[in-house]
């Protein structure tokens, strides 16, 4: 009975992991780093509060491009560029600045630019821009963070790390507080005394930000593996494998839509969603445990440049065959990655 129930449970798994996950999905390269950045965002506006802006593609003027910026939070005390890094493995800091980062089990290097240096370059960009846009911040008013969420980064000498940097073990210690809640971290010595930012200064920053180039993003719904271990079975502490999946959504990607590919019947419903007009999709499927869908509901919020956000009215709905798949290029990369409807959540669109 114990191996029947494991050959039951293994099929399952793969009858669900067939119809309703995309292998692509468990090794997306880049989407580590994303959730990871969500993370990371997630939790400073908890701790913070103010606003949070995620996955900016900021203008750079003197060269022409666009500079991909993690986090932007925005407090009226204080505007932070913040920088992620999910690195892992042995981290040590080269004489130069730059970072390499040992691998434990494979004792391969990777090497990385100055993070830190990358950091400043980026508020500088994003004070530019800001300026440019007619928001001229005080002097010191921006300042950066460089984050390590990793806990399976090992990171020696961290003591002499410099200061923007924030290891794991001062992240996961890290406890909102009402009086000073930025100590430590979020202060900046050149603003004594001055609390306040104008409000008209704080909305005009707001918009800016809110409006300003972001990449697009996916969010992923993905089957992660059976959450028990081999003594489980063999001692009987579980009776139906399938009771043991773990379930893992919100899995973020950045980078840019490209279109969708599938039927032509399909393609023609979707023709409607296009980056001027749609500002975020959803889909919606049935649940895991009943059949697998063969078709599924698409819907579309309008996009609205007078106002903040879709109404009710605004969103709109096609039906597709769940084989039909969104086409998307990755943050910073050339590679082409294709992603089933089926494991689709929602696309975010930038203007």
């Amino acid at each position: 009975m114990m191996w029947a129930a494991i050959i039951c449970g293994l099929v399952f798994y793969k009858l669900i992991k067939r119809f309703f996950y995309d292998d692509d999905i468990l090794d997306v390269e880049g989407s580590d780093h994303s959730s990871a950045l969500f993370s990371v965002a997630d939790r400073v506006q908890k701790l913070y509060g103010g606003n949070v802006y995620v996955g900016l593609r900021i203008p750079d003027a003197d060269t022409s491009s666009r500079q991909s910026i993690d986090i932007v939070l925005v407090k009226k005390e204080e505007v932070v560029v913040i920088s992620v890094k999910n690195y892992s493995g042995i981290l040590t800091v080269n004489g130069d600045g730059t970072w390499a980062c040992e691998k434990t089990s494979s004792h391969k290097v990777e090497r990385h630019p100055n993070p830190v240096a990358e950091a400043r370059k980026q508020a500088s960009i994003l004070e530019s821009y800001l300026e440019q846009r007619g928001v001229a911040l005080p002097e010191g008013y921006i300042s950066c963070k460089v984050v390590l969420p990793n806990p399976k980064l090992c990171t020696i000498a961290a003591s002499s790390l410099p200061s923007e940097v924030v290891t794991h073990d001062e992240w996961v210690q890290m406890k909102p507080g009402p009086k000073n809640m930025f100590s430590g971290w979020v202060k900046n010595p050149f603003r004594a005394g001055k609390k306040d930012m104008q409000e008209s200064i704080q909305q005009n920053l707001n918009f800016v930000l809110s409006t300003a180039p972001i990449w697009d993003r996916l969010v992923l719904i993905y089957l992660a593996s059976f959450n028990a271990s081999k003594s489980d079975f063999f001692t009987n502490k579980i009776n139906c494998l399938a009771c043991r999946l773990e379930l893992k959504a919100n899995k973020y990607v950045l980078g840019e839509f490209l279109e969708f590919k599938g039927k032509q019947e399909d393609l023609q419903a979707l023709s409607q969603i296009r980056r001027s007009k749609v500002e975020r999709i959803t889909v919606q499927k049935t649940s895991m445990f009943g059949l697998a869908p063969s078709r599924l509901q698409v819907l579309y919020a309008l996009r609205d440049y007078r106002t903040e956000g879709a109404s009710e009215a605004e969103w709109k709905e096609v039906t597709v065959r769940s084989s039909t798949e969104i086409i998307f290029q990755l943050e910073n990369s050339s590679k082409v990655r294709k992603f089933k409807l089926s494991s689709v959540i929602s696309l975010t669109l930038s203007a």
